[in-house]
């Protein structure tokens, strides 16, 4: 008797851990059950001809805004981007209102999530004064990515500055965590140049080369003192990057497809404020360098930092302007386009955006096509020509910086644990996202 499944994906080329091949996939309760020439039959099927099945897409850096700030975005918008976008798993930022730092904040968003996301979620917990102790009992709880440590201020007021509080961070708990770099003594130091006003294209030189180099030397030094791993976020500078290359057997490297895609001054005399976020996208010589990190194999994981204000908060001059960027639906669309571009492979893109991720983060079950994995899986036509529109977004701020560019690639379905979500851009059915799991918290 043939055997039966709850879907087949029929006709697609599946990247698995075996090679870039024609294979069918078979899902049985929400995991992979057969790759290959399925011979069996479904509840329902999905016919991939002509496109790639890549693991699903992990976005580990995306700010949802809820609870507090739900006029700029929430769960159920932020995560329909994301399945819109290919992406299968987001990571969320703690700098809501309230910060997430306790374990009541934690289960709030958790039960938020349930019935709304689009896509499976985990949640950071902030590293503050005030929880600091609790750190390693908080960074256990189901549903946590791990600790977020912001050292320079960014969106929102978590801030941990100094060395011995940065220390205390770092020594509560065992899991890798995640830091934002920016030095806050260069940066308050250096506002005096833009506070009266001043043209976006200061964004970069207000916040220097310096003020990123600094606090990531500092944090190599003390994640050495406190024997615990790292993963530094958005890594922007070719001097940064020279640094962590030196570093890597305890920092894990990030950067974003907007680093990746836009060059200071070009991007700010374009787009004003619309192109401010923190850190700031930055000259050709950056832009370069990221590249060859990524080439050279420095950067483990590019990250959407996805980041939304509405236009009304973004066309306030600046600085009084906003620093973020909507960037999860368009994360694979940009990567993509590269791709086509000769700049990465499809290898190197697939281990960017789902292997790197469940490597540095301990994620349990996904990350690659493998049987009894999640069946998380991205459908990707590589030779669409399409053209990225802002109404197309389906994040509740409604603006894409890149609004009119022409990609090549594009995505043409979600599956989120054998649940299709999304295809031909288009929602289907209803929310099914559940939290990640990680091996270290199991």
């Amino acid at each position: 008797m043939a055997d039966t499944y709850d879907l087949i994906i029929r006709g697609g080329v599946a990247a698995t851990p075996n090679g870039i091949a024609p294979a069918d996939i078979a899902v049985r309760d929400g995991r992979i059950a057969a790759i290959g020439r399925v011979a069996g039959t479904a509840a329902d099927n999905l016919d991939a001809k002509g496109l790639h099945i890549l693991p699903g897409v992990i976005d580990t850096q995306v700010h949802m805004r809820e609870p507090g700030l739900e006029h700029k975005e929430d769960l159920g918008t932020g995560t329909a981007a994301a399945a819109l976008g290919g992406v299968t798993a987001v990571f969320e930022m703690p700098n809501t209102k309230p910060s997430t730092l306790t374990a009541a904040d934690l289960a709030d968003k958790l039960a938020r999530a349930k019935g709304r996301a689009w896509c499976d979620v985990a949640f950071f917990v902030g590293a503050a004064a005030e929880n600091a102790e609790r750190l390693g009992e908080l960074e256990r709880l189901p549903g946590c990515a791990g600790v977020k440590i912001f050292m320079g201020s960014s969106t929102g007021s978590l801030l941990v500055a100094e060395d011995r509080d940065i220390l205390q961070a770092l020594r509560s708990g065992r899991r890798r965590v995640a830091v934002h770099a920016e030095d806050e003594a260069r940066l308050r130091q250096r506002y005096a140049l833009v506070r009266d006003g001043a043209d976006p294209t200061m964004h970069p030189v207000w916040r220097d080369v310096e003020t990123a180099a600094i606090a990531t030397q500092r944090l190599m030094r003390l994640a050495r003192e406190a024997g615990r791993r790292v993963h530094v976020l958005h890594v922007t500078t070719a001097e940064e990057m020279a640094i962590l290359a030196t570093n890597k057997d305890i920092a894990t490297v990030e950067t974003t497809p907007q680093h990746l895609t836009l060059v200071a001054p070009d991007c700010y005399e374009r787009l004003g404020t619309l192109a401010q976020m923190n850190p700031p996208i930055r000259d050709i010589r950056h832009r370069d360098a990221l590249w060859q990190a990524v080439g050279d194999g420095v950067v483990d994981c590019i990250g959407s930092d996805h980041a939304p204000h509405t236009r009304e908060e973004k066309e306030k001059p600046y600085p009084q302007s906003p620093s973020g960027m909507p960037g999860v639906q368009t994360l694979l669309p940009l990567l993509l386009d590269h791709m086509n571009a000769g700049r990465l492979t499809l290898e190197r893109l697939i281990d960017l955006t789902s292997t790197g991720p469940a490597r540095i983060y301990g994620i349990a079950g996904k990350g690659r096509i493998a049987v009894g994995y999640d069946a998380d899986l991205t459908l990707v036509d590589l030779g669409a020509r399409r053209t990225i529109r802002a109404a197309w977004i389906a994040s509740r701020c409604g603006w894409t910086p890149f609004d009119g560019m022409t990609v090549t690639g594009w995505p043409a379905a979600t599956v989120v644990r054998g649940h299709v979500v999304m295809r031909d851009d288009q929602l289907v059915g209803s929310p099914v996202g559940q939290s990640v799991r990680f091996t270290e918290t199991l």
